[in-house]
């Protein structure tokens, strides 16, 4: 309904913020991520994505400081199980990138730091999300000189690399010289060495 609400930070808390605008108080819940985002700005304008929710009951809006994280969001709730809380409590412990890392990297127990998120729900969100991660993300072999980027560890280091904001070329020119035989989880860490020291 609403795509962003953009107006005066007027009230910030951990978990909502209220964007006035126009003489009109928004509560849109938050997560921790949002939240830093938006500390430095209160008392001045600022904008939000927003998802609204629907419920017999109620209706509550969310506020999101980008739209990687609202993507990440409506990602998260298509998840069978895993409601607009449980999203936010995914969004308060990791970044969109962090996520689509630990997701690429099949790291359930990484998942399992976000309040309230037992191992079932973690590893529904991995077999869930990491098909949608690679289609979204997906990469052609003319795009990369990984040798094994078109698919396998090579594709989702990049696919990985990508969320985090590294372009392809960056994410591609990170991952060369590193043995793509090795673990996932281990070929993104390396490769974030490389893009740190850049």
């Amino acid at each position: 309904m609403f795509r962003y609400i953009r107006g005066t930070l007027a009230e910030l808390y951990p978990d909502f913020a209220v964007i006035d605008c126009g003489g009109v108080g928004f509560r849109l819940t938050v997560s921790g991520t949002t939240f830093a985002a938006l500390s430095p700005l209160y008392g001045s304008e600022a904008k939000l994505f927003s998802y609204m929710a629907v419920r017999e009951d109620a209706a509550e809006l969310y506020g999101f400081a980008d739209e990687d994280e609202l993507s990440a969001f409506k990602r998260l709730i298509a998840v069978p199980g895993v409601g607009p809380k449980a999203a936010m409590s995914v969004l308060s412990a990791f970044t969109p990138g962090a996520l689509a890392a630990a997701v690429a990297a099949s790291d359930a127990k990484s998942i399992t730091r976000a309040n309230g998120i037992g191992l079932k729900t973690a590893q529904k969100i991995i077999i869930e999300l990491k098909d949608r991660l690679a289609s979204e993300l997906s990469v052609s072999p003319a795009e990369d000189g990984f040798s094994a980027a078109a698919s396998g560890s090579g594709g989702d280091a990049v696919d990985a690399l990508a969320v985090l904001g590294y372009s392809r070329t960056e994410a591609v020119e990170a991952l060369r010289g590193i043995n793509p035989s090795l673990p996932l989880e281990e070929i993104i860490g390396q490769a974030l060495k490389k893009l740190a020291k850049i």
